[in-house]
């Protein structure tokens, strides 16, 4: 699997999830520690994906932080949060599909560090990945990550599980019950993606 098709697979599933949200779901408490930005509700994790959402385009133009200066802070969600979400969420999944998208020449910049644009997809992808199950699995949606992502982080993250860990993305592995699916065993794999769980865009 290409990574942006990994990103593309993973925007999709966070897609699904929050489309399936009701406005009385974003006012679900969630941990306090799911991010290392001040949150109290799932409106507040929103809120950050929106943010992350919104940089995708730029991060994919190889457009730097201070390029990019306050475009996307404040309050992206409005009088509509799902729809105005959903929006940013298929504006950044075009910039990815652009036929002028530069993948083998193009660097993403990261608020901690500068990689290549085929390695920035696998760091944007695992923020919307693991997320997705995360919210689904909060507010009771009936929810499995796609075959593709699984496939994708098995492929892409798993080997370098141990660097993802020592940055902080990854908690402890759980222990894999015997007969576990593809989907169990790379959620125990990687500690369930508990907290902390900070936007990488």
């Amino acid at each position: 699997m290409e990574t942006r098709d990994l990103f593309l697979a993973s925007d999709g599933a966070m897609r699904e999830v929050v489309s399936r949200l009701t406005p009385a779901d974003l006012d679900h408490p969630v941990p306090a520690d799911w991010s290392r930005a001040p949150v109290s509700t799932l409106r507040d994790i929103l809120a950050l994906h929106a943010m992350d959402e919104a940089w995708v385009p730029d991060l994919l133009a190889g457009k730097t932080i201070d390029e990019v200066g306050d475009r996307w802070k404040g309050d992206l969600l409005g009088d509509d949060p799902i729809g105005n979400y959903l929006a940013l969420n298929l504006a950044a999944e075009q910039a990815a599909l652009s036929e002028f998208l530069d993948i083998d020449g193009t660097t993403a910049h990261f608020t901690y560090g500068d990689y290549p644009l085929h390695e920035g997809f696998i760091h944007i992808a695992v923020y919307r990945a693991f997320q997705a199950w995360m919210i689904a699995r909060l507010v009771g949606i009936d929810y499995s990550l796609p075959t593709g992502v699984v496939d994708g982080m098995n492929e892409w993250v798993i080997p370098h599980l141990a660097d993802w860990r020592a940055i902080g993305v990854f908690p402890a592995p759980q222990p894999v019950p015997d007969g576990a699916d593809a989907e169990s065993t790379l959620l125990h794999t990687v500690g369930f993606w508990m907290p902390p769980a900070a936007p990488l865009a």
